[in-house]
């Protein structure tokens, strides 16, 4: 489609402003709720298995419907469907707020998921639209990404800040005037007119059998902290994923309209984006989520004085992505992204030095590595990967890498806050074999406090319930102390994917790109 209603009917930084403030609130409800979860729990009687599905749904629909996002928008006219996805998104974030059981909340977390894809997929495909010239476009970028770098950084400052003001409600119903505000600028503004791409078909059973298929594994490995991991259920659930994953991966190398195109895979930097971006988002988003809970439940710090303590990592992301495109031109591409990973890497050994009880100068450095490295690997990784595949496949390829950071997120807060709950479920019989209870009244103890509901314990004597509370603060610690482990023996592997899969003369058709 060509003219006026390919452009739109507005200025153009008038409809950047308006679809950016869409991009906002996706990125800032990606970590604005975790500083929120111990106030959920508390409120809505969730478990640390229930505080992880609040966390995980989201991405993990975000990161099932990335692919299929982009091809609605093709199809069906994007000024369209980005307003049906910020309608959407809205609409969900006002469910979040009603919500009065975890069940409710978590439904309506899953349809903000949905259509939060829809929109920074579609708002990308917009900006290409809208921006032809290339000096334009790239500025345009520029911005859509700062203000989701800025959205993600702010995030957990501003839930502090609305929970210790309002209540955990208040960091959804946020979105409210936003989104009406922005609907109804872009309905004026947007081209709503039929699509402008034919001949691309939605991959609806390759769509049904990816999201089965990570719904599955991530079932099992987010309740096999509570059920255990020789439980049938979570070796069903486990098990039964492969096959079904395998299915999807049959499906899509046959079908003439694949969702996920296997054939971009066999080049060796497209696998290695995906690799690294996988393994990056696998750490970081499985110790977000940890620290949200551990300074808060363990170190008995306020939601904004969580949030402030983690800004020394949403800052570092923002400012480290910012530098990330120079540190990769001094260096070269396959350096940059060894090097990135190696201190991420390093981040999480070093949040080793939290313990109960400690303070921020002990770790904020950690946090600090944990940041630059990540974003100083995303950056040279995605100038990679647009280098290696046509133009034509560019937005395919794009979308398949942000597909693999959400589904290393989704993973990396289902194992973490499982090494968690199974250090608790074998270290508490120990520290409740001392305290003068009944034994039923000691498994009552022993099961809310795997639950998070620390607060049960308030009914002991002062002397018992401190040395209990110290000893349950052990134990977390414990346990954040192997998820960082894991995360960091990920960020390693990523660095070892960069060096064997990229070649200098990869990095050389990069730089020459």
């Amino acid at each position: 489609m060509t003219g006026p209603a390919a452009q739109g009917r507005g200025p153009r930084a008038l409809r950047l402003a308006f679809v950016c403030a869409g991009v906002v609130m996706v990125y800032l409800d990606s970590t604005v709720v975790g500083v929120a979860l111990p106030d959920m729990q508390s409120d809505l009687g969730i478990g640390v298995s229930g505080l992880q599905w609040v966390f995980d749904i989201y991405v993990l629909t975000f990161a099932c419907f990335l692919l299929t996002a982009g091809t609605l928008g093709d199809t069906l006219g994007r000024g369209r469907v980005f307003l049906v996805g910020l309608a959407g998104f809205t609409a969900a974030s006002v469910g979040c707020a009603l919500s009065t059981t975890v069940g409710e909340l978590l439904v309506a977390r899953a349809v903000q998921g949905v259509f939060g894809a829809v929109m920074i997929t579609v708002s990308l495909a917009l900006i290409r639209q809208f921006y032809t010239e290339a000096r334009a476009r790239a500025s345009a970028v520029a911005v859509w990404a700062g203000v989701g770098g800025v959205a993600l950084a702010a995030g957990p400052i501003v839930g502090g800040l609305l929970v210790d003001a309002y209540s955990w409600q208040s960091i959804f119903w946020i979105n409210l005037p936003v989104g009406v505000v922005a609907i109804g600028a872009l309905a004026l503004l947007l081209p709503l007119g039929p699509a402008d791409t034919a001949g691309r078909r939605i991959d609806w059973i390759g769509q049904l059998l990816f999201v089965v298929g990570i719904a599955m594994m991530a079932y099992g490995l987010i309740e096999a902290g509570q059920k255990g991991w020789g439980s049938p259920l979570i070796l069903g659930l486990l098990g039964g994923s492969v096959p079904v994953l395998g299915l999807c991966l049959r499906w899509e190398n046959r079908t003439p309209h694949p969702m996920l195109p296997l054939a971009l895979l066999r080049d060796r930097i497209v696998l290695m984006t995906c690799s690294v971006n996988f393994l990056c988002f696998f750490g970081l988003f499985g110790i977000i989520f940890l620290l949200t809970l551990f300074l808060q439940q363990v170190n008995g710090l306020s939601p904004v004085q969580s949030g402030l303590r983690l800004l020394a990592l949403t800052v570092s992301i923002t400012v480290a992505s910012l530098l990330a495109p120079a540190v990769s031109a001094r260096l070269g591409t396959r350096p940059a992204i060894v090097l990135g990973s190696l201190v991420a890497a390093g981040g999480f050994v070093g949040l080793l030095a939290m313990e109960a009880g400690g303070g921020f100068a002990t770790y904020w450095w950690a946090l600090v590595l944990v940041g630059a490295g990540v974003s100083v690997v995303g950056a040279p990784a995605t100038v990679a990967l647009l280098s290696a595949v046509p133009p034509e496949q560019a937005g395919v390829a794009s979308g398949m890498s942000q597909t693999c950071r959400q589904v290393g997120a989704v993973f990396g807060v289902a194992l973490s806050g499982t090494l968690v709950q199974r250090r608790l479920h074998s270290g508490l019989p120990g520290v409740l074999e001392q305290v003068p209870l009944p034994a039923a009244a000691r498994e009552r103890l022993a099961d809310a406090i795997e639950h998070g509901r620390l607060g049960d314990a308030a009914a002991l004597p002062p002397r018992i319930r401190e040395g209990v509370l110290r000893s349950v603060g052990d134990l977390m610690t414990q346990g954040l102390h192997t998820a960082v482990l894991v995360a960091a023996a990920g960020a390693a592997l990523g660095a070892v994917a960069a060096a064997v899969l990229l070649r200098r003369k990869d990095m050389t058709a990069t730089v020459d790109a």
